[in-house]
């Protein structure tokens, strides 16, 4: 299988499958609601996993955001890049939208015409554009939890970014004091806010925590990239735990699973009184992610 092919087959898995890991998540969180006598909590569950096997088996979109795909690239250190390698990518891409299919958003027109969307949208949906790529070396600490691709490989992971959780999304500064519980008290702060209006519940949250926005955010991707409900650090516990308590519920209709889990990813800081956190309310389709070597 050539890279376009295993490219346009990332994008059509990650917008229409679950993990095993998510859908462990939302059986247990089914057994849960189901034991409380949350009724309005079982009933939006059991839509939920519904569409997930339904999506999964006949290959059709989890959600009508498909999203914006965003492309993670990380290179062993003895693999080079072929020619022709990004091109392929953005080859790729666009089949799998079109496959999917991807919901028609790209806009037309000029700097100008793009932001005040006067010339209307395409109709093809390989007219949305991916985000522009991560690229990493090889790295063994990878997300903290995992080891980083074989030195010969090269792994893509696609992710695909809808507008409801980027709408309620925050990148900002925190005055720590030298405190995490400050850092993470501010970040859980914005998250129930978020959570409280999103209304496609339950979430898998990520923050990222950093010396920049960019890295902060490059770190939020790569949460959400590695991410693994099944293998939840403390502090990803301690923030799901939290984001529970507000009895939210799945779709804002009460009930203990606001979060099924978390995805946090601390990457270096700096001697500073500042921490920059990125924090993502994801929505109950999201991750959407698929990944493979090449």
């Amino acid at each position: 299988m050539d890279l376009i092919e295993k490219v346009q087959n990332a994008v059509v898995n990650a917008g229409s499958s679950y993990s095993e890991d998510r859908l462990s998540a939302y059986e247990n969180a089914l057994k849960l609601e189901k034991g409380l006598n949350n009724e309005n909590a079982v009933w939006a569950l059991e839509q939920m996993i519904e569409n997930f096997k339904v999506a999964s088996e006949k290959k059709l979109p989890l959600c009508d955001d498909t999203g914006i795909p965003h492309v993670l690239i990380e290179i062993g250190h003895e693999r080079e890049i072929p020619k022709g390698f990004f091109n392929e990518i953005n080859i790729g891409i666009a089949q799998g939208l079109d496959k999917l299919p991807g919901r028609p958003m790209a806009v037309k027109g000029n700097d100008t015409e793009r932001i005040e969307q006067s010339q209307g949208l395409y109709n093809e949906s390989h007219m949305m554009k991916p985000a522009s790529f991560l690229i990493e070396e090889k790295d063994e600490s990878t997300y903290g939890r995992r080891i980083g691709v074989d030195d010969d490989k090269i792994r893509i992971t696609i992710l695909l970014e809808g507008g409801g959780p980027e709408i309620r999304a925050k990148t900002y500064r925190i005055f720590h004091k030298r405190d995490s519980n400050i850092v993470f008290g501010e970040a859980l702060d914005w998250l129930k806010e978020s959570l409280a209006m999103l209304g496609c519940t339950p979430s898998i949250p990520a923050i990222g925590v950093g010396r920049t926005h960019f890295e902060a955010n490059a770190l939020m991707l790569r949460a959400m990239a590695h991410g693994d409900l099944s293998n939840q650090t403390d502090i990803e516990k301690y923030i799901a735990g939290e984001l529970n308590n507000t009895n939210i519920g799945p779709l804002g209709l009460g009930g203990k699973t606001t979060a099924l889990g978390s995805f946090v990813n601390i990457g270096s800081q700096r001697a500073s009184g500042v921490r920059i956190v990125a924090a993502r309310p994801a929505c109950l389709v999201e991750p959407r992610v698929s990944s493979f070597e090449f």
